[in-house]
């Protein structure tokens, strides 16, 4: 709500209530295991606590999405990052028990100050990059639909990155400081040589156009992928599993006007789709495999 630029947002609205027992239950039923990257805000908030205890308690993992959630986290100033991702660890680990050790920036921002002090910190990975080249196209739309000041869009103004993003690696790789390799980075992947992406919210968006386009742009996807030996990071957001129909006050979003069951189908479509092709784990999980693999080519 603060990104789009409504009013409301400082009560800090919650959906967990309908959004988070929703989830839970339909990834028990698939037997999957996801890494669930949380807000510090949300962590903070007692009437979350509930809610977000129970992620662990079935299974899954918690990643830090940052304290604020505000996707200019790259305008930040190295001591204020710190701040962020200290502040939200601590509340997150105070919920659910467990400390995080993986980053994802909100609205894919990054920096180089970010990556330093994630690596300072001793966080086994990062995977806020998204290497698209429609960045630029997204932040176009999107202030055309936000309601902001021009004070906002200044801020805002590289929000989804640049265009050059779209030449960074889909696969997994080290950031280095002074030649020395220091953080794992996992991008979110979009389709190899193509670069444009295929988490969820864009298969949905597909799927209401066309369900036969939406089938081949995914096997597509997976194609590239397998080609280019390209183990996939899926994104999800929690508006790609629930509607209008559960959250009436977000129905503004992209997407909400599909029903909750429609887009749980479809949901379960891709994960068996997906499934088939790829073992599917965590990001930690992830993250191993990739290091050991790395230590064994060296």
């Amino acid at each position: 709500m603060k990104i789009h630029g409504d009013s409301g947002w400082e009560k800090f609205p919650s959906y967990f209530d309908r959004f988070i027992p929703h989830v839970l239950d339909l990834l028990n039923q698939l037997n999957l295991k996801i890494t669930f990257f949380i807000v510090g805000q949300d962590a903070a908030l007692e009437k979350n606590e509930e809610y977000l205890s129970q992620i662990v308690k079935h299974g899954h993992e918690v990643g830090n999405h940052s304290f604020h959630h505000e996707s200019w986290l790259h305008l930040y100033q190295k001591e204020k990052i710190r701040d962020e991702i200290l502040t939200a660890e601590k509340h997150i680990e105070n919920v659910t028990g467990k400390k995080p050790n993986g980053f994802r920036g909100p609205g894919f921002s990054w920096s180089k100050n970010l990556i330093e002090v994630l690596s300072e910190l001793g966080y086994d990975y990062d995977a806020s990059t998204l290497p698209t080249f429609i960045g630029p196209f997204a932040r176009f739309y999107y202030f055309r639909t936000a309601k902001l000041t021009p004070e906002e869009k200044k801020e805002r103004k590289k929000l989804f990155g640049s265009f050059k993003d779209g030449f960074r690696s889909v696969k997994p790789y080290f950031w280095k400081f002074d030649g020395v390799k220091e953080l794992l980075e996992i991008p979110v992947t979009t389709i190899p040589f193509i670069k444009t992406p295929f988490h969820l919210s864009y298969l949905i968006y597909l799927n209401n156009i066309s369900p036969l386009l939406m089938k081949l742009y995914l096997s597509t996807a997976i194609t590239f992928c397998k080609m280019t030996k390209t183990s996939p990071s899926f994104l999800l957001h929690p508006l790609d599993l629930i509607g209008g129909d559960m959250v009436p006050e977000l129905s503004f979003f992209p997407g909400m006007n599909v029903n909750s069951g429609k887009k749980t189908e479809l949901f379960i479509k891709v994960i068996n789709q997906l499934s088939y092709n790829f073992e599917l784990v965590n990001m930690s999980f992830h993250a191993r495999l990739f290091k050991n693999n790395s230590h064994q080519q060296a």
